[in-house]
C-alpha cells in the first residue's frame, strides 16, 4: 500500500477510536471538528468594518477614507473574521507549523459563516513562490480554497496565476512598504476564460498582496475579481 494511504488510514483511524481534542485548548472537539464550542464562539466576527476593504471599525461603513483617496481593484470581497484570538493561533498552526488539520478547521469555521455575497465562476488561490512552496510543502490559501469550492460547488483553478518572484517578508512593512514589496510579483500563466473570479488568501493585512494579484488578473482580460480573506487585520499605527 502506498504509504499516502498508509498515513491517511491510520489518521482517519485514530479519529475514529479517539475523541477530535480542540487544537486551541485541549478540552473535547464539538463533533467531529478539532475545535470545541467555547473557543469557536471567541473567533471574533469582521461585522463592524469598511466595505471596501473590511479594516475593522467601531461601526460598518460603505467606504473608509483609505478606499476613497485608493480606490481597490477588486469588485467585492468575503472576510468573515478579524484576526486575532485564537484565530491566530490556528493560523499559525496552519502556516507555519505543518499543520494540515487546523487548515481544516479554519475553513470549516469559514463555511459556518454562511455564503459569500456572490458566486464566482472560478476560485484562484494566491499563489506561494515556487521556493517557499518547496519549503512549506503546500500553499495554505489553496488548502483553504479547495473544501470552499467543494462546498459552493466553484471550481478552484492554482495554475492561473503564478508568484514571479520572490518578495521579502511583509511583517515588518507599512502599507507603503508592502505596496512596493509586492509590485510586478504575479503573472498569469493560464489565462482562464472565466469573466468573474475570487482571488482567495488566508489573512488580509493592508490589501497591498491582493491589489496586485487583483490588478494583474483584470490586465489579462478578467473583468471582475473578488477578494475572499479568511481574516483582516485590525489597522496597526503603521499603516496609518
Amino acid at each position: 500500500m502506498d504509504a499516502s494511504l498508509i498515513k491517511a488510514f491510520v489518521a482517519a483511524a485514530t479519529r475514529f477510536v479517539l475523541p477530535p481534542r480542540c487544537l486551541v485548548c485541549g478540552a473535547a472537539g464539538a463533533g467531529n471538528r478539532e475545535l470545541c464550542d467555547p473557543c469557536k464562539r471567541m473567533l471574533a466576527r469582521n461585522v463592524a468594518c469598511c466595505g471596501r476593504c473590511a479594516i475593522p471599525l467601531p461601526a460598518a461603513i460603505p467606504e473608509c477614507e483609505e478606499c476613497v483617496a485608493t480606490p481597490r481593484p477588486w469588485a467585492d470581497l468575503w472576510v468573515p473574521f478579524v484576526y486575532g484570538w485564537p484565530l491566530d493561533s490556528l493560523e499559525a498552526r496552519f502556516k507555519f507549523a505543518g499543520s494540515l488539520a487546523a487548515g481544516r478547521v479554519l475553513a470549516d469555521c469559514w463555511l459556518d459563516t454562511g455564503s459569500p455575497p456572490s458566486f464566482p465562476e472560478l476560485i484562484i488561490p494566491v499563489p506561494l513562490h515556487r521556493s517557499r512552496l518547496r519549503k512549506r510543502g503546500y500553499n495554505q490559501a489553496l488548502e483553504l480554497a479547495r473544501p470552499l469550492g467543494r462546498r459552493l460547488g466553484i471550481p478552484v483553478r492554482h495554475d492561473v496565476l503564478r508568484r514571479a518572484r520572490v518578495t521579502g517578508a511583509q511583517t515588518d512593512l507599512d502599507a507603503a512598504g508592502r505596496a512596493s514589496n509586492v509590485r510586478g510579483a504575479f503573472a498569469v500563466d493560464r489565462p482562464t476564460r472565466a469573466r468573474h473570479v475570487a482571488l482567495l488568501d488566508d489573512v488580509m493585512t493592508t490589501g497591498a498582496t491582493l491589489s496586485e494579484a487583483a490588478t494583474t488578473l483584470v490586465a489579462s482580460g478578467i473583468t471582475r475579481v473578488d477578494i475572499w480573506a479568511l481574516a483582516r487585520t485590525p489597522r496597526r499605527k503603521a499603516d496609518r
